[in-house]
């Protein structure tokens, strides 16, 4: 894929990877994708080039992660490169001592080509990039943004539906605290003729902020607090969790905790070409006899997610 000066800028000086802010160029996203496309069929023939042999990135965790931690060290490892990690940074690094998140990451940053980072708290990745020698990869900070999974996602719609232009998405759960829904809103936002559901308790609707993003790029978006409504017009409903860990209070968690759940019953009335999407771990918000639909691409978005972080990985330290 040839790109024009602009595209090719944008790639070229992606040192670090914090927002999906980044990525609002379809022909940019396209570039990735198509990368993505062709380290899977390389990964199918055993062919994956060792294009960052020598390299090694740090997988800095200070919250919990599988797919996430796993597929960025996966990804690594098959490009040749190698991987330093911590199971837990908030318990088994230097931040029980107190140690500050610039002065861990300026060391980290001597000893890897690249830091996966993720923290429980807003902005941490923007403050870490600041002072890092080497690019930093947002996994994940606080309630604010998800970007590489944001990716994913894209990705896998695209490539389970086969456009994003034209699509009603039904975004389902905790939509204010969930920072793949924040990140996703961005990249959504540089569609065609796209329409948003939002369905949440009200005590979990979208901040203000990204229905601003909506409303300034002329998307559509409509509130619900019931899934009802838009089971038989969805082309993609993308369930989340309701994350106990984002609330102070147990007794609202419990509250909302089972608002939402897709089981056969609810499948019945979803349309036979649409997809449910969950970026994971999930609780109890889709019965596990769902699986086996075809219309349940969650465990190949995950998958999805290894061949992106690979791609971006590709950008950021190869030649």
């Amino acid at each position: 894929m040839k790109l024009v000066r602009t595209e090719r800028a944008i790639i070229k000086n992606m040192k670090h990877v914090l927002t999906t802010k980044q990525f609002l160029n379809k022909k940019v996203l396209k570039h990735i994708f198509d990368i993505a496309d062709e380290l899977e069929v390389k990964d199918k023939k055993g062919k994956i080039p060792q294009t960052l042999k020598g390299k090694i990135i740090a997988t800095l965790f200070y919250e919990p992660s599988t797919r996430t931690r796993f597929s960025f060290e996966t990804a690594m490892l098959k490009l040749g490169g190698q991987v330093i990690t911590t199971e837990n940074a908030k318990d088994f690094s230097s931040a029980v001592k107190g140690e500050t998140i610039e002065d861990t990451v300026r060391v980290v940053g001597n000893y890897a080509n690249a830091i996966v980072l993720r923290h429980p708290e807003n902005g941490t990745a923007a403050k870490a990039a600041k002072v890092s020698p080497v690019p930093i990869i947002n996994a994940g900070d606080g309630s604010g943004e998800h970007p590489t999974q944001a990716l994913l996602d894209l990705y896998t719609i695209k490539k389970e539906l086969g456009r994003v232009d034209n699509l009603k998405i039904g975004l389902v759960g905790d939509l204010l605290y969930g920072r793949t829904i924040h990140s996703l809103i961005n990249l959504l936002s540089i569609y065609k003729n796209i329409e948003l559901y939002l369905i949440s308790p009200k005590e979990l609707r979208l901040p203000e902020e990204y229905k601003i993003i909506l409303k300034n790029k002329g998307i559509k978006f409509f509130e619900y607090d019931k899934l009802e409504k838009i089971l038989p017009i969805a082309d993609v409903l993308y369930m989340t969790r309701i994350q106990k860990e984002r609330f102070k209070s147990l007794s609202l968690y419990n509250k909302v905790k089972d608002s939402f759940a897709i089981n056969q019953n609810v499948l019945s009335k979803f349309p036979k070409k649409s997809i449910i999407m969950h970026p994971l771990p999930r609780v109890n918000e889709i019965d596990t006899d769902v699986d086996t639909d075809k219309r349940a691409a969650y465990f190949r978005q995950a998958k999805n997610g290894f061949y992106i972080r690979m791609a971006l990985l590709k950008i950021c330290l190869g030649k």
